[in-house]
């Protein structure tokens, strides 16, 4: 680690002071946070300089298109790792991570409202609003079924435009200041779960693990091009990183070490990281955190934030056992009754369903609450927005994006908080929000 880079929070505020807002540490999510009219913009710091645009379409892309901002702000810093122990994340000059994935719009129906587009831009401009510090970008690669024969780099176009979209993506986001968490994720197209992929033999293994690790490649090559700020390197693959194969996931992570040269980490699941055997190669210990805050119907708010200190403990010990902060890579609730007994299930496959905001928000408030006391805690990505922020197709009402219900009250309230995982805490009252928050005695 180099001292004298900046933390991801101070290339957010740079890049603020370069467009002009004040952006003080202070200001909570949703606040009034632009510079009053006729006030003089803030210079931006030192180090904080302007990228020209060629420069920003990194790994071959291509210029912004038609209608979408040019994404020419500041020059990302290099990644920060984490210094060792299990606070590295804070004891290394970072703030939390305060993120929002967002998915790409899955049907080639739907073209120019994807990745690198006009319309991703203003969902970027919304994740700002919220409070965000960072985005994840997911891009996907097609497996067949649950067989492992390969995967297929293509996803609704071809890999090579999908390369173009997602570096551009990415320096879009800079532009605003965010940090970026680059997700390559597995499409099962029979629909069955990523996590039980098996390819029988060993010499199946040995051929999935060379496909995958093509896939992987490939992403990793954009992610240092684009100065990414951390990359996952895969999503669920129980079957791989808490078996015998594990071996041959963790030679994959060194080989990407080789390409990208950032902050790497996993997905696992909830309910398989501690089993999962390549955490040592990892710089951070994620985790795809649809825990149960209960374990019956009807669970009211006080029995689910019990659930959220289970899992406050279980993030303090995994920390404390390998000396490396805990990042949620992804959480969320469906928009339901009792969302918080099985957080996993799939909005697609259920029916009869009704729509519930409030056990929505109150599960978002009882996993969150306990964590933002954890210093071990590096922070979350929400699952999730779209791409488009105007295409209302890509889940039922009742699915896991937050956006424009209760539930994004909470994620505001917490991105505006000052956590223990943070460097740089936040003094003071942050401004009254221009929308009111769910806790209890907020002004309304």
């Amino acid at each position: 680690m180099t001292a004298h880079r900046p933390s991801p929070r101070a290339k957010r505020l740079a890049a603020l002071a370069a467009l002009g807002v004040c952006a003080l540490a202070s200001v909570g999510a949703g606040s009034a946070s632009a510079t009053p009219a006729g006030a003089a913009a803030p210079a931006a710091p030192a180090g904080a300089t302007a990228r020209a645009t060629a420069g920003a379409t990194a790994a071959g892309a291509a210029a912004p298109a038609a209608g979408a901002a040019a994404p020419a702000i500041a020059t990302p810093a290099a990644p920060r790792f984490p210094a060792v122990g299990a606070d590295g994340w804070r004891a290394a000059g970072n703030d939390g991570v305060r993120g929002m994935t967002i998915g790409p719009i899955e049907n080639a129906y739907h073209p120019g409202v994807g990745y690198g587009s006009a319309a991703y831009g203003r969902t970027l401009d919304e994740c700002v609003r919220v409070g965000a510090t960072w985005v994840a970008v997911t891009p996907f690669g097609r497996v067949g079924d649950l067989h492992g024969r390969g995967v297929d780099p293509s996803f609704e176009q071809p890999f090579a435009k999908n390369r173009e979209d997602v570096a551009r993506a990415i320096a879009m986001a800079h532009a605003r200041g965010l940090s970026v968490m680059l997700v390559p994720h597995l499409w099962v197209e029979s629909g069955e779960w990523r996590a039980e992929i098996d390819p029988k033999t060993d010499a199946g293994w040995d051929a999935w693990s060379r496909s995958y690790g093509a896939f992987v490649r490939g992403w990793a090559e954009v992610a240092q091009a684009a100065h990414v700020d951390l990359f996952s390197a895969g999503v669920e693959l129980r079957s791989w990183v808490t078996t015998s194969h594990a071996s041959s996931f963790a030679a994959l992570v060194r080989e990407l070490r080789a390409i990208y040269k950032g902050p790497i980490t996993y997905s696992a699941n909830w309910d398989d990281v501690d089993a999962t055997l390549v955490l040592g190669e990892l710089d951070v210990i994620g985790i795809n955190a649809f825990y149960p805050l209960a374990d019956k119907d009807g669970a009211q708010f006080p029995t689910l934030l019990e659930g959220g200190r289970r899992v406050q403990k279980k993030v303090r010990d995994l920390a404390a056992t390998w000396q490396k902060p805990v990042l949620f890579t992804e959480i969320g609730y469906t928009t339901r009754a009792d969302p918080a007994i099985r957080p996993w299930e799939w909005p697609d496959k259920m029916t009869n369903v009704h729509v519930d905001e409030h056990a929505q928000a109150d599960a978002y408030r009882a996993l969150v609450a306990p964590l933002l006391d954890e210093p071990s805690f590096m922070g979350f990505f929400v699952w999730r927005v779209y791409a488009d922020p105007d295409d209302v197709s890509q889940e039922a009402e009742w699915g896991f994006s937050p956006r424009g219900k209760l539930a994004e009250l909470v994620v505001r309230d917490a991105f505006a908080a000052s956590w223990a995982g943070d460097a740089h805490p936040r003094r003071g009252w942050a401004a009254r929000a221009l929308v009111p928050g769910l806790y209890p005695g907020t002004p309304r």
